[in-house]
């Protein structure tokens, strides 16, 4: 896809993998629209919306708003927005478990189906959801998050094969840890330099929008190499 004046929008504008991404498909000459809590990013083709993804009336409003400014087109949809919360199971409040749900899974819900339509008649259009590697594997402590990320997974590969005919894609995104304040709510895990830097990662993104028409990457995992540091041989 050729990125320049293309109609993208992003959750989880405010600061990491969603700002970066949103400035570099603003140097690609993409028209973005930014959906999150903070506005991070001043351009002339960027318009941030205040949105909580959670609520179903903001993203309504929201895409009201976008598909009649772009005559009901959108190329892009990006849902990254996203939160965890850390902890043993029978520990953790049940609102932070629905807090967790309602951003993660009912979020990207309210968003993908408002593009559907539109992507379906034009023919086109890439929607990427931000998983997890804790979507592919269960992690002690982390149960409520992995089965939010584990449901963007099923989400993904089966929205693909609805839409793939349309000439529509869909691309589910595995991530490991990225250095964020993704963090913040982890009593144990803090931001580092061995984690995957988000601007590199948004970089790549941009490469899977750039591919051709029938060129459909499903699934992609990226990791660190070295989470832990370089070992020395001895």
């Amino acid at each position: 896809m050729d990125l320049k004046n293309k109609i993208a929008v992003i959750t989880g504008v405010s600061k990491g993998i969603g700002m970066y991404l949103s400035e570099q498909l603003l140097a690609k000459g993409s028209i973005v629209y930014g959906l999150g809590r903070n506005n991070a990013i001043e351009h002339d083709n960027y318009t941030f919306i205040p949105c909580d993804v959670r609520n179903q009336k903001e993203v309504d409003n929201a895409f009201d708003r976008i598909l009649t400014e772009n005559n009901n087109k959108v190329d892009i949809l990006v849902n990254n927005a996203g939160l965890g919360y850390f902890g043993f199971l029978e520990e953790m409040p049940v609102e932070q478990w629905h807090e967790m749900f309602d951003t993660n899974i009912d979020g990207i819900f309210f968003c993908t189906r408002r593009v559907l339509k539109p992507m379906k008649q034009q023919g086109s259009g890439h929607i990427i959801n931000i998983s997890s590697t804790a979507g592919l594997d269960g992690l002690a402590q982390t149960a409520g998050y992995c089965s939010t990320k584990f449901a963007v997974r099923g989400f993904s590969e089966a929205l693909y094969k609805e839409v793939r005919d349309y000439g529509v894609k869909v691309t589910c995104v595995y991530p490991g840890s990225v250095k964020t304040d993704f963090f913040r709510n982890s009593p144990v895990i803090k931001p580092h330099d061995n984690m995957l830097m988000p601007d590199e990662l948004a970089g790549f993104l941009v490469s899977a929008l750039e591919t051709s028409t029938n060129f459909h990457q499903v699934n992609l995992e990226i990791r660190p190499l070295m989470p832990k540091g370089r070992k020395t041989w001895e």
